[in-house]
């Protein structure tokens, strides 16, 4: 069963390049448990707008659990804390358009 997600994340103040490079880290991984990143935007995160948006897919739960306990992704969990203020995260289904 894919899992298709959109991820939104809010930088702490003055964080947000430290955010993106974290991402940079942790999104390399997602080919490995048979995930990939369908489309990455960056915004201003002004007026509570979030600092990223992540469209990421993988194509089974186990892949996602992969990713999740992937030990090169938790012993980056300080440098997130660092960076990243708030995470929502969903449940979505791709359409085209």
């Amino acid at each position: 069963m894919t899992i298709q997600l959109c991820c939104l994340l809010w930088a702490r103040p003055g964080a947000a390049q430290a955010l993106a490079a974290y991402e940079d880290k942790v999104l390399a991984l997602l080919g490995e448990h048979d995930g990939r990143l369908v489309r990455r935007a960056r915004a201003d995160g002004a007026d509570g707008r979030p600092d990223e948006i992540q469209l990421i897919e993988f194509a089974s739960r186990s892949g996602y659990d992969g990713f999740l306990a992937d030990e090169r992704r938790t012993a980056l969990a300080a440098e997130r804390d660092a960076a990243i203020a708030r995470t929502d995260l969903y449940p979505v289904e791709f359409v085209e358009p």
